[in-house]
């Protein structure tokens, strides 16, 4: 529930320093304690089998709040999905350095009813643009597992492509890396983002 007062003002306003992005139909905003009813409406559904799920409310809230607190630790993290037409939640994208992960990942998620109609797209590449050419980011991966066809596919249509070294650097079977962004080292070969 959110609260009033100062402390509810405080989160305002470090909310309004977060970058707004837009696009022709979306504006990419910062959550707020509400957005995790429809974070959580997907990570804790069936369809959330390729993010580790479904998790559970706790889970899905220790989800939340890792990835929201990147905005304070990293200068990155993740962004609600808006219909600028309707202000209606679609869903969710993200630059993110979750536990285990070696660079920061590009990452989106729906709600069901919003699936199939571009807007992952239209929102990751918004979010892509934003890590490469605002923030200047070293790397950008997505970790997709490979039964995951439409983020596979939508990996693809925005540019990525699959870097077998890192999957293989990452050690999980089952999970491609799309590197959206590379960092050469003097050797030519990727160096983690620390």
């Amino acid at each position: 529930m959110p609260l009033d007062g100062p402390a509810a003002d405080f989160a305002a306003r470090l909310r309004g320093a977060l970058p707004v992005l837009t696009t022709e139909r979306l504006t990419l905003r910062a959550p707020t304690l509400a957005d995790f009813e429809p974070y959580r409406e997907i990570l804790m559904s069936e369809r959330a089998i390729h993010m580790n799920g479904p998790m559970t409310r706790e889970g899905a809230w220790r989800d939340f709040v890792q990835c929201v607190a990147n905005w304070l630790l990293r200068g990155h993290g993740p962004w609600v999905i808006e219909e600028t037409a309707t202000a209606r939640v679609l869903g969710f994208t993200l630059i993110c350095m979750e536990v285990g992960d070696r660079e920061p990942e590009l990452g989106w998620f729906l709600v069901e009813e919003a699936e199939g109609q571009g807007f992952a797209a239209e929102a990751a590449t918004a979010a892509k643009a934003h890590g490469i050419e605002t923030l200047s980011l070293p790397s950008l991966v997505s970790y997709i597992d490979r039964v995951n066809a439409r983020s596979v596919a939508l990996a693809t249509r925005i540019g990525g492509w699959p870097d077998e070294v890192a999957a293989a650097d990452l050690g999980e079977n089952g999970v491609i890396v799309y590197r959206h962004w590379p960092l050469a080292d003097a050797d030519g070969g990727m160096e983690a983002y620390a």
